[in-house]
């Protein structure tokens, strides 16, 4: 019995593993990037436990890379105490890693000053940079720990949802630049917290948002056949009945990019200007391609 086929399937499995931790090392990287280069130089506490561990390095004489450390080191085996296993080995690595990489640019860069001197700009530059890097890690199931895990032990035992707890977490860690940094740095703080926010979700779903187009029309065929034919797009065809004469109609869904999404209303409006369209955003799509 031949065994090239289990060793070839074994060789796929093993590049697939290096290739995914090295995408979700390169994000972990890009993390500790935006934290040392433009984070730490403005003080602006951007929710997260770097941040945190930037405040805390005011009172306690230790690196903000060992605090973090620290930090995730004990809100992951509190994670695992209160809420079980539910962080998988990505999570523990990069929550591990991000501090180990910052420890790094510490030693390579000591003593380093902002890129812009403007903590307006420096936030900016952060939030940009961190959101790819959460997409980046988001995209490979993973996360950067941290207020991750406390958003998750608000949500067991608080009954708060995962994004709201996040969120509240957060802001509570920009409100503690309170404590050793002027008006202007915790306003930016917890204005950097809230946009971060919307910086990630951009990068998370909007860069692959797609559109769900449905289109009733007389027009049917030739918009059916230019969806396969043109598009090379899927196409789902319903029959429907309207409330209002209880005529029957048929209705086509499609799920199109935004060039397909483009090209499909020019064509619409060219053959039926009448046609009644509704569109969705689409965040995410599984399905099993046809071989």
């Amino acid at each position: 019995m031949s065994t090239a086929a289990p060793n070839g399937s074994r060789l796929v499995r093993i590049l697939r593993f290096i290739k995914e931790y090295a995408t979700i090392t390169l994000g972990a990287v890009l993390a500790a990037a935006a934290i040392y280069f433009f984070m730490l130089p403005s003080h602006v506490a951007v929710g997260s436990g770097s941040a945190l561990a930037m405040v805390l390095s005011n009172f306690i004489p230790l690196p903000v890379s060992v605090l973090s450390l620290i930090l995730n080191v004990f809100l992951l085996l509190l994670g695992f105490i209160l809420i079980g296993p539910e962080f998988g080995a990505k999570t523990v690595y990069t929550a591990i890693f991000i501090p180990i990489a910052l420890g790094v640019f510490e030693k390579l860069f000591p003593h380093f000053q902002s890129l812009t001197e403007e903590p307006f700009l420096d936030t900016l530059c952060y939030i940009l940079v961190v959101g790819l890097a959460m997409a980046i890690l988001f995209s490979h199931n993973a996360s950067s720990g941290g207020l991750d895990i406390v958003a998750k032990i608000m949500n067991k035992y608080l009954k708060m949802d995962v994004g709201k707890a996040g969120s509240v977490a957060g802001i509570v860690v920009a409100l503690s630049a309170a404590f050793c940094y002027d008006t202007k740095t915790v306003v930016l703080s917890v204005l950097g917290t809230y946009f971060g926010g919307m910086i990630v979700d951009r990068f998370i779903f909007g860069l692959n948002i797609k559109r769900r187009v449905c289109v009733i029309s007389p027009k049917m065929d030739e918009i059916v056949q230019f969806l396969l034919h043109e598009l090379h797009s899927g196409a789902t065809i319903n029959e429907i009945i309207g409330a209002y004469d209880n005529t029957v109609r048929r209705e086509v869904i499609t799920i199109v990019d935004k060039q397909e999404y483009r090209r499909l209303m020019d064509f619409v409006k060219r053959v039926d200007p009448k046609a009644f369209v509704t569109v969705y955003s689409v965040n995410e799509i599984r399905y099993q391609p046809k071989v």
